[in-house]
């Protein structure tokens, strides 16, 4: 079963808290991600391994899957104005 990583962000894009999960299929990842989000938490990244495979709320000038070696979350990350 593969492993999931769920982030909820703060406002700047630090990380406020994150766990992993095992489940069958990435659908319930993100209901889980939904479920378990703090009320004072707006943003929220569901990780495979290094894949993002789901954020909210989506970027509308970013790409919906960020290449897997600059996850938002990751000490350095600067986004690209491409």
């Amino acid at each position: 079963m593969p492993a999931y990583d769920i982030c909820y962000l703060e406002e700047d894009g630090a990380l406020a808290c994150a766990f992993t999960v095992q489940f069958d299929s990435e659908m319930r990842a993100k209901i889980l991600a939904h479920a378990m989000k703090p009320a004072d938490c707006h943003r929220l990244e569901v990780w495979r391994g290094k894949e993002l495979v789901y954020r909210r709320p989506e970027m509308l000038l970013e790409a919906p899957r960020l290449p897997a070696h600059t996850p938002l979350h990751a000490p350095g990350y600067l986004p690209s104005s491409a």
